[in-house]
């Protein structure tokens, strides 16, 4: 059977329940959990922070456990954005293409509600 690897790292913020690990690895593979805006202690950033600064936690968190898993944001081939207002769009939008310069595949969603409160969650697929 193939090796699965469990990521954690103190870099990114912590699962949001002790039965998720932060990534999957396996040997073609990288599951990055749903990340949400919050510090690598676990604290959710204000409701008055902006998208962007909230896009740009969530992506920080990617960034920190896709390099625990021994890969990098250029190896990303799949995003999935959860966001609970579309008018919230554009300025997550002007965040996120900074950080995904390779245009990995993506979709992006509208939901009513998210874990914590929070108003955005990313999470991807990447190349090991």
């Amino acid at each position: 059977m193939a090796e699965i690897k469990k990521i954690f790292t103190k870099d990114a913020c912590p699962g949001r329940s002790p039965h998720q690990s932060q990534a999957i690895v396996t040997p073609t593979t990288i599951y990055v959990s749903g990340q949400i805006p919050a510090t690598a202690a676990g604290d959710v950033l204000p409701a008055s922070a902006s998208i962007a600064e909230k896009t740009a936690a969530c992506i920080a968190n990617i960034r920190a456990i896709l390099g625990a898993a021994g890969s990098a944001m250029e190896k990303v081939v799949k995003v999935n954005v959860f966001i609970t207002d579309m008018a919230n769009f554009a300025e997550m939008n002007a965040e996120y293409e900074k950080h995904f310069t390779t245009r990995p595949a993506r979709s992006c969603v509208a939901v009513k509600q998210l874990p914590k409160g929070v108003d955005v969650e990313i999470e991807c697929i990447a190349l090991p």
